[in-house]
């Protein structure tokens, strides 16, 4: 505990000296207090998949006391649209564990997200933020274990071109100033978000970079560390708010849309998952692939298809889930492999100790580096709900439990060849496909609804409200109808540019 509470970023952590899973009112109160915080901000994620803002002047303590306890109503008609405006009243009331300094305040200002409440005091069941709680308990419920997650968060930033140090065309992985122009506004978006709670791994340049009508297009990411499925979640709706935000201030415009022209890099959101039981990693098994991680992957090979309802929400999104591409449309999975939907990353189990070799003068560390292996599902990107996507992910992880065939599964699912090549042509054949639009994506959620309705995860009205939505595109031939038609592909980017 000591370790983790030493040169933490987030400033409630240092001043209260506990972290942030044990935040109390009165600890809020009290960093309140002490830091001469005069304004509080409620803060939750609507429909659109945005965060919206509820102001507070902190008139005195006992009015701070009233809104820390009992939050306040909100129009959920004007929120959500399975809410009809004859019953729209919410209460919205706050989890002191998210609280942050917001960075962009002029006035001292914490913020915190919120949990929606019906009018009877009980959580609003087709809240997306309970919808995720809920899927996180029946993961528990049933395997005895727990579901953790963290996200890649990639996005392309625009600006006025430059003509000084040109990038490389989509050559931008990992690169370095002056080639790559936005490694400042990303390493600062990565201290604001490690300030408000979030787990970061790393951040870097990503492949996507290329000019178009006088503007420089730079793709990025910030990867964060798995924790806890409900507060992946929340960091990663904090992290895109915090870019935006960010992005505003330096004059940038930044998006997370998952295709912007054809021929580049799409962004994806890739979300990395592995399995606790009591502090440990049950992904590996004497140095390989567990059968509790195959039986994870299992699910998700079975449940793939509906995942893109919530995972891949807008006609755009299927404009990076095309055949031979990087982005995944087979549902396999594999080793290292990054054309397979589900991949196995390299996962530290050589058994040597690396840092002793790289650096003599160090002795051998036994370090536990089993912690480190997760799977990752490479499918979703930033039109995504980010919770209703966890919440389909930690579903579809569990199903691999429930299912008698899990391992036979797994195995006809594996794939250790590239599969686009003429020689595998079979083995390509015999994999089953993603949907290739919105509304065959909402089709094959209408199919596998039952599994997601089961436990009381997600409602009907929710999954119905998805279902609805998605056919609304009407995209069944879109894909096909914009081949080689670039400026209707701009429109759609357009349409859909600031998405998720």
């Amino acid at each position: 505990m000591k370790n983790e509470l030493e040169m933490n970023a987030n400033p409630l952590v240092e001043h209260l000296q506990k972290p942030s899973s044990e935040f109390t009112k009165a600890d809020i109160v009290s960093y309140i207090k002490d830091k001469g915080i005069r304004m509080v901000n409620f803060m939750y994620p609507a429909g659109d998949g945005r965060l919206k803002t509820l102001n507070f002047v902190i008139n005195n303590a006992a009015y701070l006391d009233a809104i820390l306890t009992c939050g306040e109503r909100v129009d959920g008609s004007s929120l959500f649209s399975f809410i009809e405006a004859g019953s729209s009243d919410l209460y919205v009331i706050p989890r002191f564990r998210t609280a942050f300094v917001d960075p962009f305040s002029e006035l001292p200002t914490l913020s915190m997200l919120c949990s929606f409440f019906n009018k009877d005091g009980e959580p609003l069941e087709s809240s997306p933020e309970y919808t995720l709680r809920k899927a996180s308990k029946a993961f528990t419920d049933v395997t005895g274990m727990e579901f953790e997650a963290m996200g890649e968060l990639e996005y392309y930033v625009i600006a006025e071109e430059e003509e000084l140090f040109p990038a490389t065309d989509q050559r931008g992985y990992h690169e370095s100033g002056p080639y790559a122009k936005f490694n400042q506004f990303r390493t600062q978006c990565m201290q604001y978000i490690a300030q408000a709670g979030g787990q970061i791994k790393y951040g870097h340049s990503e492949v996507g970079n290329f000019t178009l009508n006088g503007k420089i297009y730079e793709q990025n990411e910030i990867e964060f560390l798995p924790t806890r499925v409900e507060d992946a979640a929340d960091q990663l709706m904090i992290a895109k708010w915090v870019i935006r935000n960010l992005a505003y201030e330096y004059g940038l415009d930044i998006t997370f849309a998952p295709k912007i022209t054809a021929g580049k890099a799409g962004s994806g959101l890739h979300i990395h998952m592995r399995v606790m039981k009591d502090g440990k990693n049950q992904m590996l098994q004497d140095g390989v692939l567990s059968e509790t991680a195959r039986r994870a992957i299992a699910g998700m090979m079975k449940l793939a298809p509906s995942i893109t309802a919530f995972g891949n929400t807008n006609p755009t999104s299927y404009f990076r889930l095309v055949p031979h591409q990087e982005a995944p449309t087979n549902i396999c999975w594999g080793d290292r492999n990054r054309s397979v939907l589900v991949r196995v990353p390299l996962g530290w189990v050589a058994k040597k100790d690396m840092c002793s070799l790289a650096n003599p003068l160090e002795a051998d560390s036994h370090y536990d580096t089993t912690q480190k292996q997760t799977v990752e599902m490479r499918s979703p990107d930033g039109s995504a709900d980010l919770y209703q996507l966890l919440a389909g992910l930690a579903v579809a992880c569990r199903y691999g439990f429930e299912i008698p065939d899990a391992l036979d599964v797994a195995e006809k699912t594996y794939v250790n060849v590239n599969i686009h090549q003429a020689e595998n042509k079979a083995r390509l054949e015999s994999l089953d496909q993603l949907p290739d639009s919105c509304v065959a994506s909402a089709k094959r959620l209408q199919q596998q609804r039952a599994i997601f309705e089961q436990y009381n995860v997600f409602s009907p009205s929710m999954i119905d409200g998805i279902i609805k939505k998605l056919e609304s595109y009407c995209d069944t031939m879109l894909r096909k109808d914009l081949e080689g038609h670039t400026e209707g592909m701009l429109e759609l980017v357009n349409r859909y540019f600031h998405c998720g």
